[in-house]
């Protein structure tokens, strides 16, 4: 067997490899222990990066990665920030978002490569700036999850790097991505997209396109197209809107009907249930914090 042989034989198997290892499943979204997912994802996503080196343009594990390094990243790197926050302990708090900037910086950079892998180029448009309908103009409805994963890492390491103003600048380029997506296929993710811009459009004022009206539009149909199954979209309506409106009443009721709900119901969500739970569970041990 000769040498361009063998390398066309482990270039096809680690094809084969990634398509098996970036078709993920469900069996970390079903689970109900936090801490063992939280144990067992950077060996998932270590062993797609070496998979990478041997199919650099497989969309499927560019897209896993995007999808797992952002995931990982919000539900334990920037829980553990934001639980620090709350905590008092800003040490922490710095260090922990500035390895989740890192993260999502990583996160991005995968699914910036896989939109080039769909679109030649796409990524140095959409960096460029000006022109970014036209640019975003070539993306289809296949191309949503790349969008949405991309957009989510971009987006939340704008929010942990707020003194990079480069960075922050760049903040137009996600939005708009997240807006083509929804256009593209607003039930993606059972309402992801709309539970994005239930937390963004809460941060905007009505004049500048958000607000309270707009943020409560997504959280109807993140709710009706979940089938009311995610509590993800509730403790962002509570934490991003009653906050700003100081209801603290209207806060506790709606946090406390969280934690009442049953995550066991949709096996779908429960890890992302789970989880919903215990930053409820902060929010409501810290409201002192929150509330006048």
């Amino acid at each position: 067997m000769t040498l361009p042989t063998l390398a066309g034989c482990r270039g096809a198997a680690a094809s084969l490899a990634a398509s098996a290892v970036s078709g993920g499943g469900d069996a970390y979204a079903s689970d109900d222990d936090p801490e063992l997912v939280r144990d067992a994802v950077p060996f998932g996503l270590k062993t797609m990066e070496g998979l990478l080196e041997d199919s650099p343009r497989h969309e499927g594990l560019l897209t896993s990665l995007a999808s797992g390094f952002t995931q990982y990243t919000y539900a334990f790197v920037q829980a553990d920030a934001e639980q620090a926050d709350l905590d008092g302990r800003l040490d922490a708090a710095q260090a922990a978002r500035a390895r989740a900037r890192k993260l999502f910086l990583r996160a991005r950079g995968y699914g910036l490569r896989g939109l080039d892998v769909r679109h030649a180029g796409l990524s140095g448009r959409l960096r460029a700036g000006p022109g970014l309908p036209g640019a975003l103009g070539v993306a289809r409805k296949d191309d949503v999850p790349l969008l949405y994963w991309t957009a989510a890492a971009w987006a939340l390491a704008i929010s942990d790097g707020k003194a990079d103003m480069a960075l922050v600048a760049e903040l137009p380029v996600p939005v708009a991505m997240m807006e083509r997506a929804l256009a593209l296929d607003e039930a993606y993710g059972d309402g992801a997209i709309h539970e994005f811009f239930i937390t963004y459009d809460a941060t905007r004022s009505a004049a500048e396109g958000g607000g309270a009206d707009r943020a409560r539009a997504h959280l109807e149909r993140a709710l009706a197209l979940s089938m009311n199954k995610k509590l993800g979209p509730l403790v962002a309506w509570a934490e991003g809107v009653l906050v700003q409106r100081q209801d603290r009443l209207g806060f506790t009721r709606l946090l406390e009907e969280v934690l009442r709900a049953d995550p066991e119901k949709e096996p779908r969500y429960r890890l992302a249930n789970v989880l919903a739970q215990r930053r409820a569970r902060a929010l409501l041990a810290h409201a002192d914090d929150l509330f006048l």
